[in-house]
């Protein structure tokens, strides 16, 4: 398989387990009231946090898109560092919750790693040429020629 599908695809699995896990964190006791009191965590709602929470949320679901068309060597160093920086942020939501909430947050904090982390290996692996003769045989037409060096 491609490695730009197997990172639009876990892009695509990240987004998804965001998505839900906001979903999901909608029944935790405490949280509807909140918001229509007009706070997320300890933030008060405003066009700056919401503009701010769809930015963090909009790059993973624009980083599905660019690993499917950027050229090899601009995606693997952007996802390298966008899915290096996603590790802290995902770690930071269980930030001040209790302990009676634990398994939710680290299994969804830990499934979101896992998909950051196969995206990091995915990345730091993508083979420097692709190994079919096709590919080799256009690829040698396009090296530039070199000339003998001398001793």
């Amino acid at each position: 398989m491609p490695v730009q599908a197997e990172l639009a695809a876990a892009w695509t699995s990240c987004m998804f387990l965001y998505i839900y896990v906001d979903y999901f964190h909608l029944y935790k006791p405490g949280v509807v009231d909140d918001i229509l009191a007009g706070t997320v965590f300890t933030f008060d709602i405003s066009p700056t946090i919401l503009t701010v929470m769809l930015a963090s949320v909009a790059i993973p679901a624009l980083m599905v898109m660019l690993s499917m068309t950027l050229p090899a060597r601009v995606n693997r160093a952007t996802n390298l560092v966008v899915a290096s920086l996603y590790i802290p942020y995902s770690m930071y939501n269980a930030a001040g919750e209790s302990w009676d909430w634990a398994f939710f947050y680290g299994l969804s904090i830990g499934l979101e790693v896992l998909l950051l982390a196969f995206i990091l290996r995915s990345a730091w692996t993508w083979p420097r040429r692709t190994a079919s003769p096709a590919t080799l045989a256009a690829s040698l037409d396009s090296e530039p020629l070199r000339t003998p060096q001398q001793a």
